[in-house]
């Protein structure tokens, strides 16, 4: 089994990401974490935070951290793991401090594109020229890369157009803890604890940042619509939001006088029941690369509306286990059938957890560890293959 430093900007957040790489921590002793926070994190053996030099609050995101990490510290304990690749999983400070290593060391390097940077800069901006600067930037990252994994199969043309060779590119299998995220947690009792959600209610859930750059816009647009045509037929519909993010605000604003309740941060096993205790998920982002959240949803028998564009789409099974459409006002006429029909729901939650629950975490880590194989075809590098000095 290889041993493997994942190098990652993002650990102590609330993300998919985070939880993704915490996860792998959890199953693969020999995969060891390297990363640079001020903030708490998971206490692992195999979890090695090196003290930033610098950390504040990141300009328009107060929420996350952007840290600078001791090069010379972090490339030390990397060193001393004796690694037969290197991982890269977010291309921020510490990302481009492992990919520096790996290149140094003549190491494998292998990274994993999680977040599509250039479509985020395009929704925030909407500035062609910063777009393409941004995708300049991504493709020079992982130019040395010797593999590039995305999320989903359908996001690997992505990745061509920014740049990366298609022959580079590995599609990675996804995976969950289908455990803990299950219909059993279902627990109607857990809205003791929110007043004002109504026990007897359908509710539509949405887990995640609350961002532009999600396509959350589109849902203030259509939710005041929705539940107004719901309450016309004597429908109690609520919708809930999971998560915070810098357009929570203005979605709060808006959103006040239309039965919206923002529950914040929620995890674990509170986080499972939530999504289990719900009617519906609802994911407008256009931009993810996978949609892990779309993943725990359905794990949980949660029938999910989802996109046409990016990874959600092929988490989910079109008219079985929930819907991927446009985004447009289809969104509308989607999400009133299915609080109008309970029976499509139920039919849909069953078909949700069949999907998913043979996409384990173990599967997915196991495969992840078998993409790094790329060591042996880079003999020679500069650290000899050793007992990890911890």
């Amino acid at each position: 089994m290889p041993r493997i430093a994942l190098f990652t900007d993002t650990l102590s957040d609330i993300n998919g990401v985070a939880r993704f790489v915490t996860a792998l921590a959890a199953h693969a002793p020999d995969i060891h974490i390297l990363t640079s926070t001020r903030r708490p994190i998971p206490a692992a053996a195999n979890i090695h935070n090196i003290p930033p030099l610098f950390a504040c609050r990141m300009p328009g995101y107060p929420l996350l951290d952007l840290a600078i990490p001791n090069h010379r510290d972090l490339s030390a304990r990397a060193a001393a793991l004796r690694p037969d690749a290197v991982h890269i999983s977010t291309p921020g400070p510490v990302g481009l401090a492992g990919r520096r290593f790996a290149l140094r060391h003549n190491l494998p390097l292998v990274g994993t594109y999680h977040t599509d940077f250039p479509a985020y800069i395009d929704h925030l901006f909407n500035d062609a020229a910063i777009t393409r600067l941004s995708a300049s930037i991504v493709r020079r990252f992982y130019a040395p890369f010797d593999r590039v994994f995305v999320r989903s199969a359908g996001f690997a043309p992505r990745l061509a157009e920014v740049g990366i060779p298609p022959d580079r590119v590995v599609a990675l299998q996804p995976g969950i803890d289908t455990n803990h995220f299950h219909p059993r947690h279902r627990d109607p009792a857990l809205w003791r604890a929110f007043p004002a959600i109504r026990p007897a209610s359908i509710k539509l859930l949405y887990v995640g940042r609350i961002s532009i750059e999600k396509n959350l816009p589109m849902l203030a647009r259509i939710w005041p619509r929705l539940r107004a045509s719901a309450a016309a037929r004597n429908i109690d519909a609520q919708l809930l939001i999971v998560g915070d993010g810098p357009y929570r605000p203005a979605m709060q604003r808006d959103l006040a006088a239309h039965d919206t309740h923002f529950l914040g941060f929620r995890h674990a096993a509170e986080l499972a029941a939530i999504y289990a205790s719900s009617d519906l998920f609802l994911f407008p982002s256009t931009t993810d690369t996978l949609g892990q959240a779309v993943m725990e949803a359905q794990s949980s028998g949660l029938p999910a509306i989802v996109t046409d564009q990016g990874g959600p789409r092929e988490i989910i099974e079109h008219n079985r286990t929930g819907l991927a459409l446009a985004a447009s006002d289809d969104w509308f006429v989607a999400a009133l059938a299915l609080i109008e029909d309970a029976p499509l729901r139920a039919r849909m939650s069953i078909a949700a957890r069949e999907r998913i629950a043979p996409l384990t975490i173990a599967r997915s880590v196991a495969h992840f560890l078998e993409l790094h194989d790329v060591a042996k075809n880079k003999p020679g590098h500069a650290l000899a293959r050793g007992p990890a000095r911890r």
